[in-house]
């Protein structure tokens, strides 16, 4: 059953925060990224390419970790468990609002060797478990 994500932690979900993902290795050991982020609902959304570890990972066990911390608030944190949905579909659209959230640069005029490097994938979380003081 999804969890539901408290008014505070969208709030903060809305801004151009960092989150930390972690995904399980073949060997059972944690990979982490941090990454851009945006709320859609309740569920996280972040974007990746098709060939990154994170999404080799992803498809063998969907099992995430999200981790997120206010840069003013260093002990307050929300840990968000769920599991990873994929989809190509949207996922330039995804990488260039996120790009413009963090930036106010189109992601080609912010990052302009990778947005075309490999094909974007749209990361989608449901909350399983929410954990921390957000």
């Amino acid at each position: 059953m999804p969890a539901e994500l408290s008014s505070k932690l969208k709030e903060l979900l809305d801004t151009p925060v960092f989150i930390t993902v972690a995904t399980v290795q073949p060997d059972g050991s944690p990979q982490v990224s941090p990454v851009w982020v945006k709320r859609d609902g309740n569920d996280v959304l972040f974007s990746t390419t098709v060939n990154r570890r994170k999404t080799k990972n992803m498809e063998r066990d969907p099992r995430v970790s999200i981790v997120l911390q206010p840069a003013d608030s260093p002990y307050t944190y929300a840990e968000i468990r769920g599991e990873a949905l994929m989809t190509t579909e949207g996922g330039q659209e995804l990488i260039d609002e996120l790009s413009v959230k963090y930036t106010g640069k189109a992601y080609a005029d912010f990052n302009a060797h990778a947005a075309t490097d490999s094909e974007r994938v749209v990361v989608r979380v449901t909350p399983q478990r929410v954990l921390g003081s957000l």
